[in-house]
């Protein structure tokens, strides 16, 4: 009777599950707005480029996001850069299993890089929130993964007054810092400018990469705990 019980509620579980997947649901928008700055060559870009792909399809992270009541999370890329000129380089995918995630990350691979310039990381995030405001899926948990390798610089928002009102409308915004340099224009570390002035929200935390080659490890990390 007990056997019977309990798989009962895994299929009622699982009939829940794909309900509100139907419904046009998700646990999770999440917006990975990454620096395309001049800051980055060619190299830089692509090791940054395949550190995402290779997180999103890291076995932790699908286990974490499998681990969500409905399994499933929705995940677009924005780069930034150029005051007022950050761009959605992919548009909004949904992340749910080994297939999905070879999807996604071939597109983190191949999608055109944009034109950038400077580090206007306020005026990213104000684009991730619009790009949240109209994904097609609704979700408990939305949240701004700003990455990059220096400090905000001549945004048309600075970045605390941006942060500051995603926040307002329920939004997180983490960081992933890459700090090639011990110490900003600012007399502080990245890490630090990014606790201070870039992320938010309940929960929000900032982890640092020590170099590119870092990143992927990093974001691996961040990946999962945003998920669970």
């Amino acid at each position: 009777m007990r056997r019977r019980t309990v798989l009962g509620a895994a299929g009622a579980a699982i009939a829940a599950r794909k309900v509100r997947a139907q419904a046009g649901e998700v646990d999770l928008l999440l917006v990975l707005a990454v620096d395309a700055s001049g800051s980055i060559d060619a190299d830089e870009f692509r090791l940054q480029r395949e550190g995402l792909a290779e997180a999103v399809t890291h076995p932790a992270v699908l286990a974490a996001v499998r681990s969500q009541p409905i399994g499933a999370i929705g995940i677009a890329m924005v780069e930034w850069g150029t005051p007022g000129g950050a761009e959605t380089v992919m548009a909004w995918e949904i992340l749910r299993d080994a297939a999905s995630a070879a999807r996604v990350a071939e597109l983190l691979r191949t999608v055109p890089r944009s034109t950038q310039s400077y580090n206007a990381i306020g005026d990213a995030i104000l684009h991730a929130q619009a790009l949240i405001q109209a994904a097609p899926w609704r979700a408990a948990e939305r949240v701004i993964d700003v990455s990059g390798d220096g400090p905000d610089l001549r945004s048309l928002t600075a970045a605390p007054e941006a942060r500051d009102a995603v926040v307002a409308a329920g939004t997180v915004v983490n960081g992933l810092a890459i700090e090639l340099s011990p110490v900003t224009r600012f007399g502080e570390s990245l890490g630090e400018h990014y606790r201070r002035a870039v992320i938010g929200g309940p929960g929000a935390f900032v982890l640092t990469a020590t170099d590119r080659r870092d990143f992927a490890r990093a974001m691996r990390t961040k990946l999962v705990r945003e998920i669970s």
